[in-house]
Formats: structure tokens, C-alpha cells, sequence
């Protein structure tokens, strides 16, 4: 049977809107139902149904958890590049990540722990990870520490601790991002300088060395959970809010505030904003670039 002629009724497409908000937090509203409705289609024809209220029992059964899964695979659009949005993450290396420096020495914390939530590809957490190891190695040169050096120089300079941790809803973003291997488009906005330190050149693409790589976790996340990394000093969840209701945004930021560090920070995307939704961050803007400090405040 041709899938183009079974029609997605508006109780079927209701459904299937809430199964998807129920298990992930995406909300797809009445300008979004196309793009819904069309990847519908397509995981429809490739299970060989004749119905969406049949797709729907499918994904509702416990034998549909591997079709779930890629249903909500091809409904997140995996954008990303290196050095996405640099005025932020100038902020970020030059002003924020230099203060939390000096207040974890002098109070004689040696880790930094990121997480980059919905990673996509990796270009993200390993952009992070290339600014701190950077940012490190600026800051230990002004802030020599008694320690000895060991032979060959360290990527991190002991006895700082660099934790990245970088999760996803998608299967196929994370396995790419583990691989960490780009083509010469991807590298377009990497210069020349961070090339040479940070990726090894392979044919026509480029491999992030290992000792880079070994800094980033990767691990699958879906930020509708409870289960999500805790005890970070910075989190970086940008263009991922878009997806998601008032209601669904509002509490993965009280997510957020629970899984920061005092003092720490939370980055979103250019287009998002936590205005309206929280009084428990306060933004921080400097040079077209912009965070939130979570704020101590009692829950």
C-alpha cells in the first residue's frame, strides 16, 4: 500500500504530538505539525504500516522502544558546528571561565566539569574542550603551581581535573561524535593554530587527537529524565529549548538549576532566553555574548 495515500487524521496526529512531548519534552505546534507529519510518513513506510493509529500501538508497545527511539531521532535537527555563536564563547573562555579559575584555586578545587547537553555531532564539547585546555595553559603560565611537571607537558596542567560530559537523544550524533572525526567543511570555522594542536589530519578529514578526546564523555541523555549529570560548573544547552513548550522549558531549567554548582552558569542559544521563565539565574552580557549565574536562592 502506497503510504502518500493514508491520511493522519487529527485525533492520530494528537496522539502521536503527545507520546512524543510525554517522552522527550518536544512540543510540535500547529507550525511544526508539517514537520512532524512528514517524518511520520516516513517511519510509517519503513515499518510497513497501513495506519497511524497502528504506529502509534507499535510505539506505545514494549516491543516498539527501538522504533520510538527512531522516531525522536529524526525529529531532532542535529545542527552544529565548531566555534558556533564566538561572542558567547569568548564570554565564556575569556571572563567567566578566567573568574572560576581563580575562585576554585583559592579554594583549592582542581576540577572543572561541563556538560554539554544535546551535543549533536561533538563539535560542540570538543570546541569546549580545545578553549579550556587553551585557557588552562594561559592561566598556569600567570598562576605557576608547586607541582612538578611531568615530561612529556600534559594536555591539563596538574593537578586541574577536566570533566566534559556531552550527551544526546540521538543515537547516530553520539556515535559520530565518538568517532570525532569532521571533513574539511565541518573544519571551516577551526584556524590554523587549533588545527595543528588539536586534530590530527587523516586524507581529506580531520581526527581529534586522543587526549582531547579522552577529556569528553559521551553518553546518551534525555532531558526529560531525572537522571542527568550533577555538579557542574558550566552547562551548555543551546538551540535545544526551541523544541519545547513554557511549560517543558520552565522545568528543564529548574533541571538545570539542580544540576549546577553554585555560582555556576548556564548557556542557551542565540535566539533563547531565560527572561520570564526563572528569577533564579542572572544574566551576564558582555560583547553580543551572554550566560546565566545560577543565583543561591532557597527552592
Amino acid at each position: 500500500m502506497a503510504t502518500s495515500s493514508i491520511q493522519l487524521t487529527e485525533p492520530e496526529l494528537k496522539l502521536l504530538q503527545t507520546l512524543v512531548y510525554q517522552e522527550c519534552g518536544m512540543y510540535f505546534d500547529e507550525r511544526r505539525a508539517h514537520f512532524l507529519q512528514d517524518r511520520l510518513q516516513r517511519r510509517l513506510k519503513a515499518c510497513r504500516l497501513d495506519s497511524f493509529y497502528s504506529y502509534y500501538r507499535l510505539l506505545t508497545s514494549r516491543e516498539g522502544r527501538a522504533e520510538l527511539s527512531a522516531l525522536l531521532e529524526i525529529l531532532t535537527v542535529n545542527e552544529t558546528s565548531f566555534f558556533r555563536n564566538k561572542p558567547q564563547l569568548e564570554l565564556f573562555q575569556k571572563t567567566i571561565l578566567e573568574d572560576m579559575l581563580h575562585r576554585k584555586q583559592d579554594r583549592r578545587d582542581w576540577t572543572i566539569r561541563v556538560w554539554s547537553a544535546g551535543c549533536s555531532t561533538g563539535q560542540e564539547p570538543y570546541t569546549l574542550a580545545m578553549q579550556i585546555c587553551d585557557a588552562l595553559a594561559y592561566y598556569y603560565l600567570r598562576n605557576p603551581l608547586p607541582f612538578d611537571m611531568p615530561t612529556p607537558k600534559p594536555l591539563i596542567p596538574p593537578p586541574w581535573r577536566v570533566e566534559i560530559v556531552a550527551s544526546d537523544i540521538s543515537y547516530s550524533a553520539l556515535r559520530t561524535a565518538q568517532e570525532g572525526v569532521y571533513t574539511e567543511q565541518q573544519m571551516e570555522p577551526i584556524d590554523y593554530m587549533y588545527r595543528l594542536r588539536y586534530f590530527d589530519k587523516i586524507g581529506d578529514t580531520y581526527k581529534i587527537k586522543k587526549n582531547v578526546r579522552e577529556l569528553v564523555q559521551f553518553d546518551f541523555h534525555n532531558l526529560k529524565t531525572e537522571f542527568l549529570p550533577q555538579r557542574n560548573d558550566f552547562i551548555f544547552c543551546r538551540n535545544v529549548m526551541i523544541y519545547f513548550d513554557e511549560a517543558e522549558q520552565k522545568r528543564l531549567i529548574d533541571k538545570f538549576y539542580r544540576c549546577l554548582n553554585a555560582d555556576g552558569y548556564l548557556f542557551v542559544g542565540h535566539a533563547e532566553s531565560l527572561f520570564g521563565l526563572t528569577d533564579r539565574f542572572k544574566m551576564v552580557h558582555q560583547n553580543n555574548g551572554t550566560a546565566y549565574q545560577r543565583l543561591e536562592v532557597e527552592l
